[in-house]
């Protein structure tokens, strides 16, 4: 095995003992939890198998090579990813808009309701 292998199957542990932390602690779903899990033995599978799981992915998607493959997978991935995150921002932009919405409202009807106690 070369060292690159040693360092990402190291960092994939790392990062897989990180992510269990977070899920402890209540600060991940379990939804993410076991999304980061899979993508974190996918990972670690590749770093101890690269040469087949390159020959894998390259027979699946019928490319010429399989480090073609390798980038065809994880440019895929990281679209889902970015349309994953975009939603959550959209999702999260609007929640603020309605919040921000009702707290105007409320705040013009305590300022009404003072003006009508001044009287």
């Amino acid at each position: 095995m070369y060292v690159i292998q040693y360092i990402a199957i190291l960092a994939s542990l790392g990062i897989m003992v990180y992510v269990l932390g977070k899920y402890g602690k209540k600060e991940m779903t379990w939804q993410g939890f076991i999304f980061w899990e899979s993508l974190l033995i996918i990972m670690l599978i590749i770093s101890l198998k690269p040469i087949e799981t390159s020959i894998f992915i390259k027979n699946l998607l019928g490319l010429g090579r399989g480090l073609d493959a390798l980038f065809v997978v994880l440019i895929g991935l990281n679209y889902i990813l970015m349309f994953r995150i975009y939603m959550r921002i959209d999702k999260t932009e609007r929640e603020i808009t309605e919040l921000t919405r009702k707290m105007a409202i409320e705040l013009q009807e305590i300022k009404e309701d003072l003006k009508k106690l001044e009287k």
